[in-house]
């Protein structure tokens, strides 16, 4: 089965103005996940999908396929994020499966990709997840700021605690056909890839950054 590596990158990020090209411990954020995708064995090409010139010249620079620019209209904050990466199987016919990759998770690996992607081989959709930390004593809150506690209470001890998995959104892998059809990548039965904390941070905004660089620079980059 061929497989196509994508990664979304539009120009007007809100969170960090031009995160995706503003240097992350010595590269641009993108970087690390093309070459994360360009070193994993089970992707056939690599390609970024942006509507911004820059990203674009960047994307091409560390190794990746900017075939095209996406229109203006698939890059705006309220654009759905599964409606770019319909555009882009539709605009590159023939691949079997398609592995999202956000370049906002610079810590996934070669190896989680190629692991992810493995799994996926057999049909089922895969989606990468980390462990919620106490996800036991995660509550509702009113307009008034009352807890929903329930009727039940809490677990007193984080050992008592069920294990719970929270997407962590460095990877996302479907059939290009089943993607067509249901317009998401979590369909029912979809497996979970497990990654560690260290390597599920999601650049949201400055915290995660700073998190990220720290994180990479411990590891060597």
């Amino acid at each position: 089965m061929s497989i196509l590596g994508l990664i979304p990158a539009r120009g007007g990020s809100k969170g960090i103005p031009r995160k995706n090209v503003l240097p992350m411990a010595g590269k641009p954020l993108i970087a690390w996940t093309i070459e994360a995708a360009l070193a994993a064995g089970n992707i056939d090409r690599v390609v970024v999908t942006t509507d911004d010139a820059e990203i674009a010249e960047v994307a091409s620079q560390h190794g990746a396929d900017v075939p095209f620019l996406r229109p203006a209209d698939l890059a705006r904050d309220e654009t759905p994020g599964i409606d770019p990466v319909l555009h882009a199987i539709d605009a590159l016919p023939g691949y079997d499966i398609v592995v999202l990759l956000q370049p906002t998770s610079p810590l996934r690996t070669a190896a989680d990709i190629d692991a992810a992607a493995a799994m996926a081989r057999t049909g089922t959709g895969v989606v990468s997840v980390t462990e919620a930390p106490h996800a036991g004593w995660i509550f509702e809150m009113n307009a008034g700021g009352a807890l929903d506690i329930g009727a039940a209470p809490p677990p007193t001890r984080r050992q008592d605690m069920p294990t719970r998995y929270a997407l962590n959104g460095a990877i996302y892998v479907a059939d290009t056909k089943e993607l067509r059809e249901s317009r998401s990548f979590l369909l029912p039965g979809a497996i979970g890839y497990v990654m560690p904390a260290e390597r599920s941070v999601d650049i949201d905004g400055p915290l995660d950054w700073r998190l990220a660089e720290l994180l990479l620079a411990d590891r060597g980059g």
